[in-house]
């Protein structure tokens, strides 16, 4: 369980957006202004992955406009990650994504976050939203057939900095916009009296 903890820090081979190879791709290095989200998903062309990984491109503007990096991870070669991007879309590809794709051959960073399959010798769909200070303040993870929401991750990214920011909590399906809840007895009572029918 990494939630609270540290991001296990690596080094490892990674393609960037312009396609550029970065032999020496930290993560904390790598971090956005609020943060990141590192995503693991099992293999190149393959058939669940490719949908998220375009899903997770076509937010990340949303992402971006909040101040925080993604990065992918797979235990495929940074050569393998290029052939993906250069393959179009139409034809099984994921397109010139723009975010990096981490190499992890020696399947060291998908064990030290704990997601993978030591069999399979894969990692299940690991997502972790990572703090400014490299400390974990979500993680979700998938097995191998189901997809995951990146709407979802862009919802907790909102609650983090709303509780990063306020100080205060966010209640079961809370969205940017919507009122957050002092952590104490006497704000969950003044949050439930307006908010109960709600949830």
């Amino acid at each position: 369980m990494l939630v609270t903890k540290k991001a296990p820090e690596f080094t490892a081979t990674a393609v960037l957006p312009n396609n550029e190879i970065d032999e020496n791709f930290s993560l904390y290095e790598n971090f956005g202004e609020n943060g990141t989200v590192l995503f693991f998903y099992p293999l190149d062309f393959t058939f669940v992955c490719p949908t998220e990984i375009i899903a997770f491109n076509k937010r990340l503007d949303e992402f971006k406009k909040r101040g925080i990096n993604v990065i992918g991870v797979s235990i495929d070669s940074h050569f393998s990650h290029l052939a993906w991007k250069n393959t179009p879309v139409e034809k099984g590809g994921i397109g010139q994504v723009q975010y990096p794709l981490v190499a992890d051959l020696t399947k060291s960073i998908s064990k030290s976050f704990d997601v993978l399959i030591e069999d399979a010798g894969v990692a299940l769909r690991g997502s972790f939203l990572i703090d400014t200070d490299g400390t974990i303040r979500h993680a979700v993870i998938n097995d191998l057939p189901l997809g995951r929401n990146i709407d979802e991750m862009l919802r907790m990214v909102d609650a983090m900095l709303f509780t990063n920011k306020y100080g205060e909590v966010c209640a079961a399906g809370w969205e940017e916009g919507k009122e957050g809840m002092k952590p104490s007895p006497d704000g969950v009572a003044e949050y439930l009296s307006k908010h109960s029918e709600e949830l």
